[in-house]
């Protein structure tokens, strides 16, 4: 079974993993999340207002929202 990347996303950005983050970030097939995600490290990583990591954080928490949305549900096999 796949996990989806949104809800990879989810978690590793919830927990902050972000080694994993980066990882789904190169891998991931969506652009956007991908953008999101590199927004979000290089604010978190280099950048001293903290209104920009809160932003940035707070963008790509709702773009996740906002996918999983339209994504269907993983059923899981038995």
């Amino acid at each position: 079974m796949e996990i989806p990347d949104y809800d990879k996303a989810l978690y590793y950005t919830l927990w902050g993993q972000w080694d994993e983050l980066l990882v789904l970030m190169v891998r991931t097939n969506d652009d956007m999340l991908s953008k999101k995600i590199q927004l979000f490290l290089h604010a978190y990583h280099y950048s001293p207002e903290q209104a920009k990591i809160i932003d940035s954080h707070d963008a790509l928490l709702y773009y996740i929202d906002h996918a999983m949305k339209y994504t269907p549900p993983v059923a899981m096999e038995v």
